[in-house]
């Protein structure tokens, strides 16, 4: 049986969850301190004892914990979780049924009615993502949901919280048949190798789906592509398959040589006619600078957050000093694919520091197109700050 406890919502904030709000934020609790343990079911009133909604306590960087339901008598239970993996899967029908597409969200955290959860399809095999150790005591009786709503190959969980500052390492398979990896899957005809049991990365980013299509589609043709911050190269092989005449990968990660040269080689495409650079971006654009190398498309879709042994990055600091760099060794005419995953700022705040960028470096611009999260990662109005994707296409005039 839960623990329960009744938690007081502070009366200026009172609206904004009568509204539909789902986070739990700690300035909004008045009695935080009778928190202890993650997983607690939640009764929320406001000052006056009136009720507002029921949800848990799970501790992520987001906030203190979620509300489930508005219903004062719906029970949070394998029922109540059956029923919301259900509603995902068939706003999901369409995309079970491409054969192009084999890789999606089936599941979006708050989007589909349950914060800090998330579950990705990766043809045939299910990946659960617990984000706080909050949803995590839920476990069970989610992993039972899914299991009577969809028919799997196997069922793979990563642990996306820490506890005492250290994430906890185990075996990511929870049922059905393990995969034999790398598991070949489809993104609009195009091939990705994935690892579901490599800890919590599986090998690319589902979000960024139309984006890749986008530049492969419109925009990569004739062109000499720089994909920064390469992870696995994704971008870098819709690009070559768009028709772009070489394209250069870089990222500091050692690991990104290999996993870019196996995407390539998955698509059948020669990567030794591509570069893959593993070094530091930053040093990467002063060799470019000091060569004299230009680019006619530049992708820069960097962490929200990253640390090397000298430097720092974050996205609200450094974001624009970053598109400056780049836009010092894109050609005129050449297209920079500005991108961030960083949920602390809305797209026009975005495009504010691309409009400082190019007349800080005097350079005009124009803006094609943009881009936010696709269909299948769900968001709800009521939290803004879920539709964290913000992609903006921009042409140097």
């Amino acid at each position: 049986m839960k623990n329960r406890k009744d938690i007081i919502i502070n009366h200026q904030f009172e609206n904004k969850y009568k509204s539909g709000y789902p986070l739990l934020h700690k300035e909004a609790i008045n009695n935080l301190g009778d928190l202890k343990q993650e997983g607690t079911i939640l009764r929320l009133t406001n000052e006056k004892g009136e009720f507002l909604g029921i949800g848990f306590y799970g501790l992520q960087n987001k906030g203190y914990g979620w509300v489930l339901t508005r219903k004062e008598s719906e029970e949070i239970n394998k029922e109540f979780f059956q029923r919301k993996i259900s509603k995902a899967i068939e706003n999901r029908a369409s995309f079970y049924q491409s054969t192009d597409t084999t890789a999606f969200r089936v599941f979006n955290g708050e989007g589909d009615g349950i914060g800090g959860l998330t579950i990705d399809y990766y043809d045939g095999f299910y990946v659960i993502s617990w984000y706080s150790q909050g949803i995590y005591t839920f476990k069970e009786d989610i992993i039972a949901a899914l299991k009577e709503v969809v028919s799997y190959k196997g069922i793979y969980q990563k642990k996306r919280f820490s506890t005492d500052g250290k994430y906890i390492e185990e075996d990511d398979f929870v049922t059905g048949d393990r995969g034999e990896f790398p598991i070949i899957v489809k993104e609009n005809g195009v091939n990705f190798a994935v690892y579901l049991n490599e800890g919590a990365m599986v090998g690319f980013f589902l979000d960024q789906r139309d984006v890749r299509k986008t530049i492969r589609d419109k925009y990569a043709k004739g062109r000499k592509v720089l994909n920064t911050f390469s992870y696995t190269g994704a971008f870098s092989v819709f690009a070559a398959l768009g028709g772009a005449t070489k394209t250069t990968s870089v990222d500091l990660a050692n690991r990104s040589l290999g996993k870019t040269i196996e995407q390539f080689s998955v698509n059948e495409l020669d990567y030794e006619a591509h570069d893959i650079k593993v070094m530091d971006v930053f040093k990467y654009f002063k060799y470019a600078e000091k060569k004299g190398l230009s680019f006619d498309m530049m992708i820069l879709d960097p962490p929200s957050f990253a640390r090397s042994k000298k430097m720092t990055f974050s996205v609200a600091k450094d974001y624009k000093n970053l598109l400056k760099e780049a836009i010092g060794i894109t050609s005129k005419s050449g297209i920079i694919v500005a991108s961030t995953n960083y949920s602390g700022m809305n797209m026009n705040k975005f495009k504010g520091f691309i409009d400082a960028a190019f007349k800080e470096s005097g350079e005009k611009y124009e803006l094609l197109e943009e881009y936010t999260l696709p269909d299948d990662f769900r968001t709800t109005n009521t939290f803004r700050e879920g539709d964290y994707l913000k992609v903006v296409f921009v042409k140097k005039m």
